[in-house]
Order: structure tokens, then sequence, then C-alpha cells
């Protein structure tokens, strides 16, 4: 292992963000900037084996943070991934060391627009440096790094973590030995990219906003951010599950109130996914999250040839994708397997017949966790 950064302070136990550890860097990303100290807060579960052969990291999604088996500290709720990673779950805690972390330019304790900012002291708000996918699985490897683990047995993650999972492929190929990317794509849509535009300018149009400085002037956009999270929810969802789920239903009135407060189930629904979400999530963090994804274009790293970023990998492959995802429906997924087999990669895939779009990935899929535990068995297996 090289290139590890030097530890600057003990690991820390917070009742806010799980363990964090800070290193002296430097970080150097993609905009030219760089960011020391950096601090990375998680969580893991299990226990690494002598070895230190049994790691899989766990890469989360946009909204997501670090507390991927653990109740959360703030909405008291389970993991978001709870189905999928625990003791007897496909990503077995039993057998496996499950690290998961907050990425950078988030808001559960990593160095992000809500920390402060060395030079001032002060949260960095819009002073932090925009960030690329790129540049949080740099962050990634700094972590897995200190932790002393030469080669994670997998890397693991859905949407935006999909996105970290062909990154720490492209970028680390010797340091994992199987990658896992979910209901994803090697670069954002157009669409996608528009979506995200509006729940930005929703945010930036919040005058609560303060141009990125409401920390120090006592205001939050929650108006702004509820907006966003119900505009970005949307397409988490399939048409199909919104009706079967909602239909044209009337919430709480037995007749139209010929008003503009919530006539239908959806629109409460909604709203309440708007106003739970403030509660847990930063405002500026969600622009420089969105703002990653949107950068991210794999294909461009390497002369805008996807396969390229695969050439000669080591590493195993298994590609999920979810047959009524719109947010990044099969075809991109199929894009990425189609690259891997042109450099005649190790690549398996599965589309998986559901109705409830994107966010199948978070759910209740059995054939989903049977391929995960499938796919880590037999990479286990090889790797002893």
């Amino acid at each position: 292992m090289t290139d590890a950064p030097r530890f600057v302070r003990p690991v820390t136990r917070s009742a806010d963000v799980g363990l964090a550890v800070t290193l002296d860097g430097p970080l150097t990303l993609d905009c030219g900037r760089t960011l020391a100290p950096v601090t990375i807060a998680y969580t893991t579960c299990g226990t690494l084996n002598a070895a230190k052969s049994n790691a899989i990291l766990i890469c989360h999604a946009l909204t997501g943070d670090q507390f991927v088996a653990s109740d959360h500290p703030i909405t008291g709720k389970p993991g978001w991934w709870t189905s999928m990673v625990g003791p007897g779950k496909p990503v077995d805690t039993d057998r496996f060391f499950v690290i998961c972390a907050n990425v950078i330019g988030g808001c559960m304790g990593s160095t992000g627009p809500t920390e402060a900012d060395p030079a001032t002291g002060q949260p960095y708000a819009l002073d932090f440096p925009l960030i690329t996918i790129r540049d949080m699985v740099r962050a990634q490897k700094m972590l897995v790094d200190h932790l002393g683990i030469d080669k994670l047995l997998a890397v693991i993650g859905g949407s935006m973590g999909g996105m970290q999972v062909l990154q720490w492929a492209a970028s680390y190929p010797t340091r994992l030995r199987a990658a896992v990317p979910i209901a994803c794509a090697a670069r954002h849509s157009a669409q996608n990219i528009a979506f995200h535009e509006v729940g930005r300018q929703a945010i930036m149009a919040d005058p609560d906003w303060q141009g990125g400085k409401y920390a120090t002037s006592g205001t939050s956009p929650s108006k702004g951010l509820a907006v966003a999270r119900m505009a970005a929810h949307i397409t988490y969802v399939s048409e199909a599950a919104l009706q079967r789920k909602f239909g044209r239903n009337l919430q709480n009135r037995a007749a139209l109130s010929f008003q503009f407060a919530p006539d239908f189930q959806i629109e409460s629904y909604l709203h309440h996914q708007g106003s739970t979400f403030v509660d847990r999530f930063d405002a500026n963090s969600y622009l420089y999250i969105t703002r990653a994804m949107d950068y991210f274009d794999l294909a461009a790293e390497h002369d805008g040839v996807l396969a390229d970023a695969f050439k000669d990998s080591p590493v195993r492959f298994c590609i999920v994708s979810f047959s009524s995802d719109w947010l990044f429906p099969p075809s991109e997924n199929k894009q990425i397997a189609h690259a891997l087999n042109a450099v005649a990669a190790k690549v398996s895939f599965v589309e998986i017949k559901s109705d409830k779009g994107h966010d199948a990935f978070l759910l209740h899929e059995p054939e989903m966790f049977d391929t995960v535990r499938g796919f880590l068995n037999h990479v286990a297996m090889e790797a002893q």
C-alpha cells in the first residue's frame, strides 16, 4: 500500500456521525484546489479478519449517509440499507467487515460546506470547492489506506453510489476484487442534469438561502430544499408504483377543496418527503453533491471511450438494473456491460423485472438479494 495519508488525530466517536477520522491530506481535487485537513465520517459493522481480506465498502446515494445498517442519529430510523446489509443478509456482517463513509461534500461529518473552513473558522458555505465523484472516491481511498486495508473484497453501491463503484474500478483497479454497481450509469444524462438544476434553483431562489451563508445568518432555506426533494423524489418512483399506491385518491377529504392546499394523496406524500428531508440534510450539500453527479462522465476521462476505463481490469463486475427505472434505465447499465465486454472484463449483468422504479434498489427485491448474495459468495470463495 502506498501514499497513505499521515494521521492527525485519533479516531473519535460521536453521537452524531458515528466514527470520524481527520487526515492531513492534502486531498487534491479535480477543480485544481486542495483540501487539508480532511475529515471523513464513517461507520463499520462486522469484524475485519486477521488478513484484512473481508472488507466491503458500501457507497451511498445522493441523499444517503454513512448509516447504512445502523439507526440514524437524527431521524431514529433504521439504516438506509438494512434489507441488504446485516447478519445473515446478502452483505452478511457475520462474514464481512462493512465500511460506509459519508462522502466529502456531505453533511454528516465529512468535510463539506457545513464544516469549518480552517482559514476562517466559519462554515465553508460556497467557499467550499466544487467536487466530483472521483474526488469522493479519492477521499474514500484515504480512509481505506488509514484502516490498513490493501485490497477490498468488494465495493457496492446504488445510484450515485454505483457511480462511485465504477470510479473505484477505473481509478484503483488493483485495490478491489469485485464491483457491484446497481441502478446507475457511466455518465449523468441531460434529463437528470435538468432535474438537478430545477432543485438547485429552488434552493437558491429561497430568500433564506442568503447566498449560501444561511448558517451564519441564522436562517435556513428549508422551503427551497423541500421543493428540491419533492422534484427529485418523483424521479425515484415509477408511474406504475405511484398509480398503484396513490392513484387520484383524495387526502382526508370526500371532495375537491377548490383551494391550493393538497387535495390528493400524492401531493401530501410529496409534502411529507420534503418536510422530513430538511430535518436531516443541508441545502448547500445538496447543491454540491448534485453538481458532482452532473459532472460524472467516466468515458470523458478516457478520451470518450468508456471501455478504456476498464482496460486490463482484474476486477470482477456484477451490474444490476431494474426494468422500470427511468432515472438510470437498463439501457444505460447495459452500456457499462458492453464496455466491459469490449475489453474482455469479467462481468455479469442482470435486469430485474420490477415496477418500483429507481428506488427498487432500496426496497425488498428478492432477485437483487439473491444476485448480490451469490456473487459475493463466489468472490469470497475465489479470494480464499
